[in-house]
């Protein structure tokens, strides 16, 4: 069963008889909102939103996962590809990101996910955008978070993937952002280690 997630609430990471996940995937869709008028449609562009993961030890970024660098410097966090258009946001992934945590580096304690508007779009501009959380070896959704409605905001801080005892828990951020790449996150995300 999915959860809807809500700013701020989080869930755990286990499965549903008590074992622990071991390969997440966080899934990211959208469309572009239809324009209305003649002259809208013919100068409407195309929607670039990018998924990203920041991986902390501690306060620190240590290594990130994003269109221009697919794979993790220790491999247990890999991207799809860049989408540059979306267009599936009706369930499937337009891009996604997938964590092996049995790989993930001990010091690695925190892996955060950003979406953000490479070509400049706000999120009222975009429809159908979701970020959700997939257990890999089953394919079953987790989580879902509703991205469409952001207003004037051109990035999010969509979540956050802590260690937790002795497994892992994910946290729904939600916060609305200004920014282009992952980059331009780094302050918006450093309130949310």
């Amino acid at each position: 069963m999915t959860v809807n997630l809500g700013k701020g609430q989080q869930v755990s990471l286990s499965k549903s008889d008590g074992g622990a996940l071991s390969v997440v995937r966080m899934g990211l869709g959208w469309q572009a909102a239809p324009r209305k008028g003649f002259l809208a449609k013919l100068m409407s562009r195309d929607i670039d939103l990018d998924a990203s993961a920041v991986l902390f030890a501690g306060q620190e970024p240590v290594d990130v996962v994003f269109f221009q660098q697919l794979i993790s410097k220790d491999g247990s966090v890999r991207h799809s590809g860049d989408n540059l258009v979306g267009g599936a946001g009706q369930g499937g992934d337009d891009e996604s990101i997938t964590v092996d945590l049995r790989k993930v580096p001990a010091d690695i304690d925190q892996i955060v996910f950003t979406v953000n508007s490479f070509t400049g779009q706000t999120f009222a501009e975009v429809q159908n955008a979701f970020c959700r959380l997939v257990d890999e070896s089953t394919g079953q959704e987790l989580a879902r978070y509703t991205l469409t409605g952001g207003g004037n905001a051109t990035a999010q801080v969509m979540a956050k993937v802590q260690r937790s005892g002795g497994g892992w828990q994910m946290t729904a951020i939600g916060e609305p952002a200004t920014g282009r790449t992952f980059q331009d996150l780094i302050p918006a995300i450093a309130s949310h280690l």
